[in-house]
């Protein structure tokens, strides 16, 4: 298997491999022209997004937003993130309909191994993240890798995510801790 294909299949991965280098590099040099088209023409914004993105309905992106690889981001319709976005999609990150992010909001799909020689090596895990539809993620929230959100759920700003939130629910904290239920 090539490292790509090891990292798109959850397997450790070695990211500093030639292929996912280049696909890096396009990803950047793509969000640096997403983040120089500013406000306005739409059209271009749109454009732009279509080209750096796996799948996009719909979006605004306020700059300064980075990602990693771009093909591994879904959008559905309507997304919207607040400045200062980073999405770090070594797996598929999954994005619903409607969905709005607070300024400064983080998704990490990668992990690297908590021994210390293992991780002098270099490898890396990436687990995908699940947006659901109507999900609101308040300024600074962190989203870790493997986590699903509910549709409807809410993320309190500065909240650490490190488990699943149920449909509907509002969490807060670090680790993120249901509060109560804001939807059915």
């Amino acid at each position: 298997m090539t490292e790509k294909e090891k990292m798109l299949n959850q397997q450790w991965f070695n990211p500093r491999d030639t292929e996912l280098a280049k696909a890096r590099s396009l990803a950047k040099q793509a969000c640096r022209a997403l983040n120089q088209q500013g406000p306005e023409p739409f059209k271009k914004h749109q454009q732009l997004a279509r080209q750096l993105f796996g799948a996009v309905q719909s979006c605004y992106i306020e700059p300064d937003f980075y990602c990693d690889y771009g093909f591994n981001i879904s959008l559905g319709a309507r997304f919207y993130a607040n400045h200062h976005c980073v999405i770090l999609d070594a797996a598929p990150v999954q994005i619903g309909d409607d969905v709005m992010f607070g300024p400064g909001v983080q998704l990490y799909t990668v992990t690297h191994p908590l021994d210390a020689q293992q991780r002098v090596t270099g490898m890396e895990l990436a687990k995908p993240i699940v947006i659901g539809n109507r999900v609101w993620i308040g300024g600074g929230a962190i989203i870790l890798p493997g986590v699903s959100l509910g549709d409807e759920a809410v993320i309190a700003a500065g909240s650490i995510v490190t488990k699943d939130v149920a449909a509907g629910m509002l969490v807060q904290g670090n680790p993120a801790r249901p509060v109560r239920q804001v939807s059915a």
